[in-house]
């Protein structure tokens, strides 16, 4: 769900303003170009830098809006372009600069800033953060899901509710599960569940890694319940009438209440092909930061397990981050997908 304080108004919510930040830089660095140049002009530059470490035959090839990963820059090229940009602007740049700030928009303005007074440039439409309220009313203005019964949209869940419907079907046969001797009867047979039955998303497996950037490799290592929140948090976006692309370096918040399951192998019998991808791919504390950098959020990125009630904890959290001021919009949900029985066994002991 994206949620909003009241000053919000949903049907301004795209263009609500972002907290103003400073990033304070200790280099003592020299000055070797005009102070007076335009963020434009660093964005024409950067461009052309980015261009040349990417082989482009032009500036014009590299979008100034798409992250540097999207653009296809790693670690090797990142710090070639921050090479390039101490040379010509004689700044101490660290090596992380591009992962600070992720799209040659971004690093302009820190650029200009750092030349100009030492200090990031706020964006142009930005504005101060409304004072905060603990009584501050918040908006749920849009919403997004995934849900058992081939529910997709918020309105075909309320169909099945009030409709009376049910969503309990057989367990799913793509997860690789030996169904034929999972199942006993008897509640205390060892290493099997007497339920063969639940409530499960049956595509739960389908995901398009490039709309994301996320490569092939990445997206097989990735936990499904990683996928479905990217998912999810894009369609709520765009359902409130948000361009995604639109929130880069905004101080939205992300949180999310997901647990640990059972997904592919232990670390130390990964196979090659998701060699560097398995940690992530799995590690809750993932699922928040994942959406933050897609979306180039600035603000918290939080996941937390509480168990059952861990989306509903999400939520709470957003609400008082939002009336505490500490972000000016918010994404709170959460997701299970049982990749493995496990749980089913656990359980029926």
């Amino acid at each position: 769900a994206v949620l909003a304080g009241q000053d919000a108004r949903a049907v301004a919510l795209p263009t609500y303003a972002f907290q103003r930040r400073r990033y304070w830089f200790d280099g003592g660095a020299t000055r070797s170009v005009p102070r007076s140049e335009g963020r434009s002009d660093w964005v024409q530059r950067i461009r052309a830098h980015a261009a040349a470490v990417l082989g482009h035959a032009a500036a014009g090839d590299v979008d100034s809006t798409l992250t540097f990963k999207a653009l296809g820059f790693d670690s090797a090229t990142s710090v070639e372009l921050r090479n390039r940009l101490v040379a010509d602007t004689g700044l101490s740049l660290p090596a992380s600069v591009l992962f600070d700030h992720p799209t040659p928009k971004a690093l302009a303005r820190h650029v200009r800033g750092l030349l100009d007074g030492g200090s990031d440039l706020a964006p142009e439409t930005s504005a101060d953060r409304m004072p905060a309220t603990e009584d501050e009313p918040i908006a749920i203005v849009a919403m997004g899901c995934r849900l058992p019964g081939g529910i997709r949209t918020p309105e075909e869940l309320w169909g099945l509710l009030s409709g009376g419907g049910d969503t309990v079907s057989a367990f799913p046969t793509d997860r690789g599960w030996d169904l034929d001797n999972l199942y006993d009867p008897d509640p205390e047979q060892h290493g099997t569940t007497y339920a063969r039955s639940g409530s499960f998303l049956y595509d739960a497996g389908d995901f398009d890694p490039g709309f994301f950037g996320i490569s092939p490799r990445e997206a097989v290592a990735m936990d499904p319940q990683q996928r479905l929140l990217l998912e999810a948090s894009w369609e709520a976006l765009e359902r409130a009438g948000i361009d995604p692309e639109t929130l880069r370096e905004r101080d939205g918040g992300v949180f999310v209440g997901i647990m640990q399951q059972e997904y592919g192998p232990g670390l130390h019998r990964a196979p090659e092909s998701v060699d560097g991808y398995l940690l992530t791919g799995t590690s809750c504390s993932v699922a928040s930061g994942r959406i933050a950098y897609v979306l180039g959020l600035r603000g918290q990125a939080v996941t937390v397990d509480t168990a059952c009630s861990s989306s509903l904890v999400a939520l709470h959290l957003a609400v008082q981050a939002l009336r505490a001021g500490e972000c000016s919009f918010a994404l709170a949900g959460g997701a299970t997908v049982m990749a493995e029985p496990g749980i089913f066994v656990e359980f029926s002991r």
